[in-house]
């Protein structure tokens, strides 16, 4: 028997979702927006293609975490040099920058190599309620 393996479609249609981050968990939205970005809520899904959707999310500032994730949960960078560990609470760093913790989130869960890299582009966050995509008519999506 032989294995089936799909065409990339010339007209694959890769919508844009627009999704509010206003008082859901990081992990859920994470979850969600990776999901989305990666194309698994698509009935032709294959994991060597890029067929997700790009993903807008919204309110990136009200995100929550559960716990005492808020002042527990340390965000590190290292410049490569002696002493250049920066750590960062996620209180702090929602407070400066919101839209990097959740792009930290998702980007953790898509695959790691070229194919994940290339799925970066895919998600656009942004601390407010305006974004500069209406001229591709986004889809809101709802979180319950």
């Amino acid at each position: 028997m032989k294995t089936y393996t799909p065409e990339l479609p010339e007209n694959a249609d890769q919508n844009w979702i627009v999704v509010d981050a206003a008082n859901i968990p990081l992990g859920r939205l994470a979850t969600l927006v990776a999901s989305r970005i990666r194309g698994k809520h698509r009935p032709d899904f294959t994991p060597n293609m890029i067929l997700g959707d790009f993903v807008i999310v919204l309110n990136a500032s009200q995100v929550t975490l559960t716990g005492k994730k808020m002042d527990q949960k340390l965000y590190s960078r290292y410049s490569g040099y002696q002493g250049g560990l920066k750590q960062e609470t996620a209180r702090s760093l929602i407070a400066r920058a919101p839209e990097r913790v959740i792009e930290h989130a998702v980007f953790g869960m898509l695959p790691k190599g070229r194919q994940g890299r290339a799925m970066h582009s895919h998600l656009k966050v942004y601390p407010g309620e305006q974004h500069p995509h209406s001229a591709q008519k986004p889809t809101k999506l709802e979180t319950n």
